[in-house]
């Protein structure tokens, strides 16, 4: 019953922007942590950040300064700004929630995050 859902995905010019938005449904209550990563071809998956209930966010040094990450906990909505796109930052990205105790938002270990969405492209061409 519990369904993530991306959208926002696109493809841009070095240097654009796109922020993406996930909707979670059929969860009674907000997750207390919620965390966007993404994958390319041939690659590891990877964070991209991370953020708890109260607001508390983590970002992967690749995106620090480019990317914001947020949630409007009442829509259940997370949010990825991501501003001066690079071409390495393509990828399929990927919404990820869990209701795990909020210290371990950030850990290493990600098998708290139980739902996942089927993730939406970002294409960013040079």
């Amino acid at each position: 019953q519990v369904q993530l859902q991306e959208s926002g995905g696109g493809s841009v010019q070095s240097g654009g922007s796109l922020r993406l938005s996930c909707t979670a449904s059929g969860l009674s209550y907000s997750s207390y942590c919620m965390a966007w990563f993404r994958q390319a071809p041939g690659k590891e998956r990877e964070d991209v950040a991370r953020i708890e209930i109260y607001g508390d966010t983590t970002y992967a040094d690749s995106v620090k300064g480019r990317f914001t990450i947020s949630r409007d906990n009442a829509k259940r909505t997370l949010y990825l700004q991501m501003n001066g796109l690079r071409p390495e930052d393509t990828a399929m990205y990927f919404c990820a929630a869990g209701s795990m105790d909020r210290r371990q938002c950030f850990s290493r270990e990600i098998v708290g995050y139980t739902y996942w969405g089927q993730g939406t492209q970002v294409t960013v061409s040079s």
